[in-house]
């Protein structure tokens, strides 16, 4: 009992206890967005909500230039130094702020040159990306502030902007998609994430006056300079990456159709939802615990307190997935989706491979090794392309999850051997 009692006081299991409410509450959503989505949409509208996915990820990144893992280090650093604090704070927000208003324009005068390239000439979704230029900005500084939040270490604040988030973002998506169909869901896409600036700044003005912070004279060009590291990965990652992904799905099409990138994409988004209770806590908490980690004796503590409870929660909870793959197909979606269960082996093995490396790949940027990251995320990128693209040939869609698996063992093995002095020190 004592055990029982020890592990339920400690930070990282109220932390996980909340965090898992709110991961519970956006699988909820998910569940009924995604009902709503295969009703009214079906297998090909999919594809084309899986291709906007993709860009907003890209689009993400770009227009927070990648800063956001640099904000959570620095601003946790700074907590004391109000000085400092107010430097970041300022520089960052303003910048963030101009690129945003600079993507915007880009993409509400180029919406049907968007629309084409995300979309294809065949649909005319350009009202879309003018939704989008007006909504950008707004999500770009709500990234921010969750950021400011995250550094602060207010764990908890940052679960309750991520809960409020999706209860807000379940009502819109409701509306849309049952009103708009197709086009409802594309737009929620765009929409809801903006919705977030709301809650964010509500909860930033609670630790901290914003408005009397930011100053144009606590512009630091140094403090951009600092963000650089983290701007060229988090860049890599969240361009490149869905940029690739949209590329094999545009295979997928013209290799098995339509229908079969439509299945993929529902597997993704299924995986997308069991994989939030780990990406969440791995931002959340151990990001933090690894870039106030001064020694290697405390990197590899956050380690291995990592691979002792969330890897095996992990894989339990796999099993579980896979043995009720059919219900969880329904559930979410309609009998015309069960050809998505012949998918799920290969997937859930690629996950655990992936929750296993996840840790060791946020040490990359706790750390700013910036050189060792890019490197080894364009190489696992180029494998996942080149044997999605090869193995699809005799496969079929099964060929693009087993290239994730063994891109993903690849990945795994390069990262252990790398970090292999902070996992296995005496």
């Amino acid at each position: 009992m004592n055990f029982i009692k020890n592990i339920t006081q400690t930070q990282l299991f109220k932390i996980s206890s909340l965090n898992s409410l709110s991961v519970i509450l956006k699988i909820g959503v998910g569940l009924v967005t995604s009902k709503l989505l295969a009703v009214f949409v079906g297998p090909s509208g999919m594809a084309l909500v899986g291709n906007l996915r993709n860009f907003m990820t890209s689009l993400e990144s770009i227009s927070t230039l990648g800063f956001q893992n640099g904000i959570v280090k620095y601003v946790a650093e700074c907590d004391e130094d109000k000085s400092e604090l107010q430097k970041i704070m300022s520089t960052v927000f303003i910048s963030l702020l101009l690129v945003a208003i600079g993507l915007s324009g880009v993409l509400f005068f180029l919406a049907a040159y968007w629309n084409n390239q995300i979309f294809g000439s065949h649909y005319d979704y350009s009202s879309v990306f003018k939704v989008l230029a007006l909504a950008l900005p707004w999500y770009a500084v709500s990234l921010f502030l969750v950021s400011v939040i995250n550094g602060l270490g207010r764990f908890k604040k940052v679960i309750w902007i991520t809960i409020l988030g999706n209860a807000i973002g379940l009502l819109v998506s409701l509306v849309l998609i049952w009103n708009y169909k197709t086009l409802g869901a594309l737009l929620a896409i765009v929409v809801t994430p903006a919705l977030l600036f709301l809650v964010s700044f509500y909860f930033v003005n609670k630790e901290i006056l914003f408005l009397n912070i930011i100053r144009f004279h606590y512009f630091d060009f140094k403090i951009i300079k600092n963000l650089s590291s983290y701007s060229i990965m988090a860049l890599v990652s969240s361009v490149f990456g869905p940029l690739v992904f949209l590329a094999i799905r545009k295979n997928v099409i013209a290799t098995v159709g339509i229908d079969q990138a439509g299945y993929w994409e529902t597997m993704t988004r299924i995986s997308s939802y069991y994989m939030l209770f780990v990406s969440t806590i791995l931002t959340v908490y151990f990001l933090p615990k690894l870039a106030s980690a001064k020694t290697d004796i405390e990197t590899k503590n956050v380690f291995w307190s990592y691979y002792k409870s969330i890897l095996p929660l992990f894989i339990v909870g796999f099993i579980l997935i896979y043995a009720l793959r059919f219900f969880i197909v329904e559930l979410l979606f309609t009998k015309d989706f069960l050809p998505v269960t012949v998918m799920f082996f290969w997937q859930l093995v690629g996950d655990i491979l992936k929750v296993a490396f996840l840790i060791l790949g946020y040490q990359f940027f706790a750390k700013k090794l910036t050189v060792a990251f890019v490197i080894s995320e364009i190489a696992s990128l180029a494998v996942l392309y080149f044997l999605s693209n090869y193995l699809i040939q005799f496969f079929g869609i099964q060929g693009v999850l087993i290239a994730q698996v063994l891109d993903n063992f690849i990945y795994l093995s390069v990262l252990v051997i790398y970090f292999r002095k902070n996992l296995f020190l005496n």
